[in-house]
């Protein structure tokens, strides 16, 4: 499967790259996405920045500098070279003001799902109810994955299948001694390493599944401390059965 390094480097070499893998993985991952639509952006804007041209009546005045967005032959040799300077720095302001633009970061995903949370706060209530099972099984069965019966994760209280990044992803709540802590199996978002974040009243961490995307594991307030979150996500993905 194509990682998003690999992806940004093809693009950058040829944005139009035929290539059906890149195109699979551009549908597959929003990040890449979002870089791709930013890549041809740039390459409109200094494509037609290198459409330019000197005035003809300027040309013969070597010494006069053209108004800017006039499109006419270059015909001086000595007006060339002093247009032809000037053009060359104005590219060299393009390109990189573009690779500082390219480069910057969109939303992060921890950010992505501390938002997801606030469109759903029913599901932080404290309860002792477990959700259907078979509520659960619809949830999970999209994601190919199931949770092993008596693995220690505490109570399932609520479970929706819910539209993040465009995909179906399921969010869980399980009630445990630390109270309500939410999951997000993001079976399409690869994180290539831990992630721990505390935004917007919402602490959490981001782990990576080998071959599954990655888990996202967070809790509401300051009660929780971080290691007890990562503790939490250890046991859910020891419960955790993929069925695909």
């Amino acid at each position: 499967m194509m990682d998003c390094a690999h992806y940004r480097r093809s693009m950058l070499a040829d944005p139009h790259d035929p290539d059906p893998s890149l195109r699979e993985h551009r549908e597959s991952c929003h990040d890449c996405t979002v870089f791709s639509e930013r890549l041809l952006r740039f390459e409109s804007r200094l494509e037609r920045a290198l459409r330019v041209a000197v005035p003809s009546e300027v040309a013969r005045q070597p010494d006069v500098v053209p108004p800017p967005n006039i499109v006419v032959p270059l015909r001086s040799p000595a007006y060339r070279k002093g247009w032809l300077a000037m053009a060359a720095s104005v590219l060299m302001a393009l390109v990189v003001a573009g690779g500082l633009w390219l480069s910057a970061p969109g939303p992060s995903l921890a950010a992505d799902v501390v938002t997801h949370m606030s469109e759903e706060p029913q599901a932080w209530r404290r309860t002792d109810v477990p959700v259907q099972s078979s509520r659960l099984e619809d949830v999970l069965r999209d994601s190919h994955l199931r949770l092993a019966t008596g693995a220690g994760t505490g109570i399932v209280s609520y479970a929706n299948s819910c539209r993040f990044r465009g995909h179906q992803v399921p969010h869980l709540v399980i009630q445990t001694e630390a109270g309500p802590v939410t999951v997000m199996v993001l079976v399409h978002e690869r994180s290539p390493k831990p992630v721990r974040f505390d935004e917007q009243g919402y602490r959490g961490v981001i782990v990576p599944v080998a071959g599954h995307g990655s888990l996202a594991v967070l809790t509401r307030g300051p009660a929780t401390d971080i290691k007890t979150i990562e503790e939490i996500a250890r046991r859910v993905l020891d419960s955790i059965v993929w069925t695909g």
